[in-house]
């Protein structure tokens, strides 16, 4: 019974210098590479702004979610930031880069920290893509709902 207790806790400090073993290679090669010397690669931000102004988020469509716009417009079921369901009546803002739908009050707080998409991380600001695209807009209203 002693010499069972004794095996495992040899085995037990054997698995711990494993770890602290291999632990010390992967430390050791990432300082190796260069890791201490800043070589981090930061985003540009020239190409996306940080945030949306105030008077870019209301330039952005709002509707008034109806019950039909489902068989429209597959991805109008709810909204990614509150992961609540639309309800009919409810504001819609629609980001028309990417055409994805958020609750206004959910989106807009989100907006005014990166104008960023938080579902697939495209610009949010349509100005900027047509900027980018030499003044041609690529944003299209064929999601089926009436924008106001």
């Amino acid at each position: 019974m002693v010499m069972e207790i004794v095996i495992s806790v040899i085995l037990l400090f054997v698995g711990i210098a494993v770890l602290v073993v291999i632990h010390i290679c992967v430390v050791g090669r990432a300082f190796s590479r260069g890791y201490t010397t800043g070589a981090i690669v930061q985003r540009s931000s020239s190409i996306v702004s940080p945030k949306m102004s105030h008077n870019d988020l209301e330039k952005l469509p709002c509707f008034e979610y109806n019950a039909g716009d489902i068989g429209n417009y597959s991805t109008l079921v709810d909204c990614a930031v509150c992961l609540e369901n639309f309800k009919v009546g409810d504001k819609c803002r629609l980001l028309p880069n990417c055409s994805h739908c958020f609750h206004p009050q959910c989106i807009d707080s989100w907006l005014l920290k990166t104008s960023l998409c938080p579902i697939c991380r495209t610009c949010a600001n349509p100005l900027k893509i047509e900027v980018l695209s030499g003044g041609e807009s690529s944003v299209s209203s064929d999601a089926g709902v009436e924008l106001t």
